[in-house]
């Protein structure tokens, strides 16, 4: 229980051994993700074996770092929430780009320009920080969902494989092993106590291995071959190098970095119900702009939140940020120790991808539950929710409509979270916010919502209930208790005159 110190929801502590079976947890379901990049970049610069596992851990020591610093904070830096941070994806174009126009050596260009535009992004935080009155739950709620919809086409391909280039990518083999593993995790869910419930993923993953091993789908053979600890070298692929063009073209990913990280805090919070003002915002902010700034020093890239562990505080309602604090001790451990890395590598893909359908259609049905508290009434809300949901769903639908624009634009619209982010906020601020020339004439979005109204709304109603001046009275006359949804108990309340 929470101490009375201490009533945030994200400041219950579980005790030593829930906190690392959750974390696990955590890292289980971010892992693929986060040394995914490494392994992208190292292929790109032409990386040896022994170096591009020398960038997977430091990218998990990064990782760990920065998850502890979000997690559990110091002053000015760390929003205090269940947050894993781990490299962001939105780097990924622009620094193959530039390790493409430098070749191997382009690694300390990479590295000078991740350095330089997250202290930009530093410096520009308290911006940032100020326009949290521009994310109310019509913009959230846009921002979640859309999160959960851009991340099933990464739980598919982990289901059919992982590895677009195997032969066996898409096989009945993989998919059924995924189809598996999610049977667990609903069966765990259903017939298990609370707390199997909540551990539900992580026991699901251990069951589709033991499942795979059984059909020989799974190989250990080679976890326990090679070192078994490394501590990471600082600068270890030579002193970063700093170069305008590579500066000015991170500058945009950061930019992108903190929309999808302000949107990113901003769910969470609303996913556990607890308030998110401009400060801790922005003291979220800058533990990601600090940690990505530092991460090169170790080999690493810029870092952000990982939006599928969202949804995993949302699938689990373990709220707690030290259950998170744990799954970072646990990333830099795997950043130390390789053969643990290893081991948790061996994971088949297509188990992951059986647990990723819940976690990640999890965050969507939470950004919808989110959009069903907007009033649709007489206002301009279906279509800004229709118009971004739609905007962002672009880059999933066709991941080349942006080939053609220039580069600093694809950057920012290739993600679907920053596109529906910003198409959000921009409508929001044009209809809610900018009212001058706003037609008095309601448009057909307005009218077809005008008289809609919500089952739980009247199913309280009895024959003969009546409004009358703002109170609820029953058909003999006597005023009917009305519930405040914020309070919990009964209490006569003011209701708008109904007509």
């Amino acid at each position: 229980m929470t101490s009375p110190a201490s009533p945030r929801p994200e400041d219950e502590n579980l005790g030593v051994g829930a906190n690392l079976a959750y974390g696990l947890q955590h890292v289980l379901t971010m892992y693929g993700g986060m040394i995914a990049v490494p392994l992208i970049i190292g292929q790109a610069a032409g990386l040896s074996a022994g170096d591009v596992g020398l960038l997977i851990a430091a990218s998990l020591f990064a990782g760990g770092l920065a998850t502890l610093l979000q997690t559990l904070g110091i002053p000015f830096f760390g929003c205090r929430l269940p947050l894993v941070q781990g490299v962001s994806f939105a780097s990924v174009a622009t620094m193959v780009a530039i390790i493409g126009n430098d070749g191997t050596g382009g690694m300390q260009v990479v590295f000078g320009a991740v350095i330089v535009s997250s202290l930009v992004g530093l410096l520009i935080t308290p911006l940032f920080s100020r326009i949290i009155k521009y994310f109310p739950p019509l913009v959230t709620g846009i921002v979640i969902t859309t999160i959960g919809l851009t991340l099933m086409p990464v739980t598919a391909r982990w289901a059919m494989g992982g590895n677009s280039q195997a032969t066996d990518f898409g096989s009945p083999a993989n998919i059924g092993l995924a189809a598996f593993t999610l049977a667990s995790v609903l069966l765990l869910s259903k017939l298990g106590s609370a707390s199997l419930s909540r551990l539900s993923i992580l026991l699901a993953i251990v069951i589709g291995t033991l499942a795979a091993m059984a059909t020989g789908m799974a190989d250990f053979s080679q976890a326990l071959q090679g070192p078994w600890v490394a501590m990471p070298e600082v600068l270890h692929f030579g002193a970063p190098q700093f170069q305008v063009a590579a500066i000015l073209s991170m500058l945009i990913v950061i930019v992108v970095t903190m929309v999808e990280t302000s949107a990113d805090i901003l769910a969470v919070g609303e996913i556990i119900g607890t308030p998110v003002d401009s400060k801790r915002l922005g003291n979220g902010l800058r533990a990601d702009m600090i940690s990505s700034a530092l991460a090169p020093l170790f080999g690493s890239f810029t870092q952000s939140a990982f939006a599928q562990n969202v949804g995993l505080v949302a699938v689990t309602g373990v709220k707690s940020r030290y259950v998170v604090a744990s799954a970072g001790l646990i990333l830099v451990t795997l950043g130390l120790l390789p053969v643990m890395g290893r081991l948790v590598a061996a994971v088949p893909t297509a188990v992951l991808g059986g647990a990723g359908l819940v976690l990640f259609g999890t965050v969507a049905a939470s950004g919808i539950r989110t959009l069903a508290q907007v009033d649709y009434r007489n206002n301009m809300n279906l279509i800004i929710v229709a118009t971004s949901i739609g905007f962002g769903m672009i880059p999933i639908a066709a991941p080349g409509f942006y080939h053609h624009f220039p580069t600093w634009f694809e950057t920012i619209f290739h993600s679907g979270i920053s596109s529906a982010a910003i198409m959000a906020i921009l409508l929001n601020l044009l209809f809610n916010h900018l009212r001058a020339g706003n037609s008095d004439q309601q448009s057909v979005f307005v009218a077809a919502s005008e008289r809609t109204l919500r089952y739980r709304d009247i199913a309280g109603l009895n024959e003969g209930d009546v409004f009358r001046d703002g109170k609820l009275y029953d058909r003999d006359g006597n005023e009917v208790p009305i519930m405040e949804p914020d309070e919990g108990h009964l209490k006569p309340a003011k209701v708008p005159a109904m007509h």
